[in-house]
């Protein structure tokens, strides 16, 4: 107790030495929890989905480890203890500050997953009353309906394929819905659709995310 009161009135009415090591730390690992942070969400819902308090505890602790004179965390209560040995106003602040911060940056994380989530389940949505009506929207505007002429696959947006072999059209949009499909299984982020010059000079239709690497030739 007595060190702890040397630790506040060492920095009684300034700004704690401590912030941005503690802060640096705590953003560094919250970013590097993202798939964790995601998967919780997934599994558990927004309620329980934040590692924030976590993120804090544990950082703390490996800070104190490289300097004693932080009051320690030892104790049940975690987060919550922290809370009540830090009872310098400065320290306080500093700690909601912090706190804030990285609840903003998972909030972040999550609304955006939500709107990739939204996006892609309205891609699959419109692919699956595409095939009802035996149209398919085109991958790269998602915009207007393919032009399906045998082998050959266009769209006013610039899409120019020839298949070689007649390709039907539920076919082409089962192609397209599984490989989106298959890329939402591990990544979040929106993947894109692009046409490469193969061998013979033809285009093939390429799916591709430049955030996991996925890659996959879909004609």
């Amino acid at each position: 107790m007595e060190s702890l009161h040397r630790h506040r009135s060492l920095y009684k009415g300034t700004t704690p030495p401590w912030k941005e090591a503690y802060r640096k730390r705590c953003v560094e690992r919250l970013k590097g929890s993202r798939s964790r942070l995601l998967d919780r969400y997934r599994k558990m819902g927004p309620a329980n989905a934040f590692l924030v308090h976590e993120v804090m505890e544990e950082e703390w602790t490996a800070l104190r480890a490289e300097d004693r004179r932080l009051p320690s965390l030892r104790g049940p209560e975690g987060f919550a203890e922290m809370r009540t040995v830090m009872k310098d106003p400065d320290e306080l602040a500093v700690l909601d500050e912090i706190q804030q911060e990285l609840l903003s940056y998972e909030m972040s994380i999550i609304e955006e997953y939500e709107r990739n989530q939204q996006i892609e389940q309205q891609y699959i949505s419109s692919v699956v009353e595409g095939m009802e009506e035996v149209r398919v929207i085109c991958p790269m505007c998602r915009m207007r309906y393919l032009n399906i002429n045998g082998h050959f696959i266009s769209c006013p947006c610039g899409l120019y394929i020839n298949t070689k072999t007649n390709i039907a059209p539920d076919v082409l949009q089962h192609l397209l819905e599984s490989r989106v499909t298959e890329h939402m299984e591990d990544c979040t982020y929106k993947p894109v659709f692009s046409l490469v010059a193969n061998a013979d000079s033809s285009a093939n239709l390429l799916i591709s995310c430049k955030v996991c690497d996925y890659l996959s030739i879909i004609l």
